[in-house]
């Protein structure tokens, strides 16, 4: 059982790479804790926005992969919570929100744990100090109670080798190992003698010495970088035992830059993989888009019933308060009627009503009947205005709840672009993967790159085109002005020399002297760092 965890940001990335079925023979969201939103993209975004509102934590999400051995026997369920659960007790992230991801790839069962580190409450982020020391406790102890058995390293005190995003991109798109890599540059170091033998050992089997931000890195047929000591699987070896081993034969301003080597391997790699057409890319390719366009087409029949639902719902609404408004108006009209049937039974009659007009009780009547009229009136437009009212505000409230329905339904569909669009490089990648592969006829080592290349660590006679090319390309950059020493490949003792006789002349001639002088800062400071010091041809005796 092997866990892997980090903490990080750019959540919408990673929901998209967990939803990744492509890579996958199965995925399932079994749980999202913790978020309005029932997926990923929506939950990794409302924990952001909590971060960003609430703290100023940028790695607001901390990731965990449970990847046990399938050859002691998949976990169950229970077994996967409860491993989550007591890494949420030993870390402190109960009760934060949580994503579980289940995946099968190449019939391998294994699980992705994303838990929120914002704390609501507390309004700041959990600590995560010595993470990784109290996963492994709590991985020993669920080990030891389920009868597994750790790799090694895991059983005893500290944590295990992970690879870098870098280092697993590198291994998906050439289909070699970071421990295979280390294997051949190492045998490489062993078996040479010299500085010259091992960097030709290193071109025979795929790799170019060139020049970065460090003296001495490695550039594989691939355009794979990585620096030379990390290559080089011995722990007696040191950094500057490399630097003294190569600085006499290989200085690092002799050697190619990074981008130069990249180009020469990529030229090569073109050479060697223009042949080779993958026959099943097609059919492959056509079957992850009808996956694609399944999967699509559920999502918007989902979309348009959702929308048809909130079509019905509006009108109901509306059906339903104009009954409501029919109703009360009936009510009214219907007492108004009663009231006056019953004041026409109970009018006075006979000696009565002639009374009545001689004294003026019947005109007092009369404009009492009219205020109750205009007091009921009055209760009925006042109840109707009320009515209105709620409904105007119960129609806004559906008009929200359907506008925010709509917006997370384009964001589900924006989430399902994206892992469309993760998914199809997924494929290129395993595509390249298997040229590559193809290309090397299916062996787990770089082929040679075929340069015999000379101590100055540039390619030899056979090769003088691709070394023409590469002198051009530095011409170039020198001409305009962004060239750097450590980037430099040819021979440039004609420019020192130059640079140094403008020093020299400083004084004399005036046409001379300002025809030899630099003509910017940089070739000025350039010229101070190389007086005295000879040209690379006698630095490299």
């Amino acid at each position: 059982m092997i866990p892997f965890a980090s903490q990080r940001a750019l959540g919408q990335d990673l929901a998209t790479h967990l939803l990744n079925e492509y890579d996958n023979d199965y995925m399932e969201v079994a749980d999202v804790r913790g978020a309005v939103a029932d997926d990923l993209h929506g939950a990794f975004s409302e924990w952001e926005a909590q971060a960003h509102a609430l703290t100023k934590c940028e790695n607001y999400l901390y990731s965990l992969s449970i990847n046990p051995d399938q050859r002691q026997g998949r976990l169950t369920r229970d077994q996967y919570m409860a491993y989550v659960d007591r890494v949420e007790e030993k870390l402190g992230l109960t009760d934060q929100g949580r994503a579980i991801v289940f995946h099968i790839k190449d019939g391998r069962e294994h699980a992705h744990v994303v838990w929120s580190r914002i704390d609501l409450e507390k309004e700041k982020a959990v600590q995560m100090s010595f993470d990784r020391d109290k996963l492994m406790m709590v991985t020993r102890l669920f080990a030891k109670e389920h009868g597994l058995e750790l790799p090694k390293g895991y059983e005893k005190e500290g944590k295990g080798q992970q690879l870098s995003l870098y280092e697993m991109h590198q291994k998906r798109t050439t289909g070699l190992s970071k421990d295979e890599r280390q294997e051949q540059v190492t045998d490489a170091w062993r078996s040479s003698d010299s500085a010259k033998a091992f960097v030709q050992a290193l071109a025979d089997k795929g790799y170019i010495l060139a020049s970065g931000n460090r003296p001495y890195v490695l550039v594989d047929l691939y355009g794979g970088m990585n620096a030379l000591p990390k290559m080089i699987n011995d722990k007696t070896v040191r950094t500057k035992d490399i630097r003294a081993f190569l600085e006499r034969d290989y200085p690092p301003d002799s050697l190619p830059h990074v981008d130069e080597a990249r180009e020469m391997a990529a030229r090569h790699r073109k050479a060697m993989e223009e042949h080779i057409k993958v026959e099943q890319r097609a059919d492959k390719l056509n079957d992850l888009k009808k996956m694609q366009q399944g999967r699509r087409q559920k999502r918007e029949a989902a979309q348009e019933a959702a929308l048809e639902k909130q079509k019905t719902e509006r009108r109901e609404l509306a059906l339903q308060h104009q009954r409501e408004r029919k109703s009360l108006r009936t009510a009214y009209v219907v007492q108004t009627r009663q009231i006056k049937q019953k004041r026409y039974q109970n009018r006075p009659t006979g000696l009565a009503a002639f009374l009545g007009r001689v004294s003026g009780i019947a005109s007092v009547t009369k404009k009492i009947h009219k205020y109750q009229d205009r007091r009921r009136f009055k209760v009925y437009r006042e109840k109707l205005s009320e009515m209105k009212e709620r409904q105007e505000q119960e129609r806004r409230e559906l008009q929200h709840q359907q506008k925010l329905l709509a917006l997370d339904l384009d964001r589900k569909m924006r989430g399902l672009a994206q892992v469309e669009q993760r998914e199809l490089r997924a494929f290129e990648e395993s595509m390249l993967k298997e040229v590559r592969i193809q290309a090397r006829g299916g062996k787990d080592k770089i082929p040679s790159l075929g340069l015999e290349l000379t101590p100055r660590g540039r390619p030899a006679v056979p090769h003088k085109a691709m070394n023409r090319h590469i002198s051009q390309m530095a011409k170039e950059r020198y001409a305009e002005k962004t060239f750097k020493p450590k980037d430099r490949i040819t021979d440039l003792s004609d420019d020192f020399t130059r640079a140094s006789r403008s020093e020299k002349t400083e004084g004399e001639g005036a046409g001379d002297s300002e025809a030899l002088k630099p003509k910017s800062q940089t070739h000025k400071r350039r010229a101070r760092r190389h007086k005295g010091r000879g040209t690379i041809a006698d630095r490299g005796k």
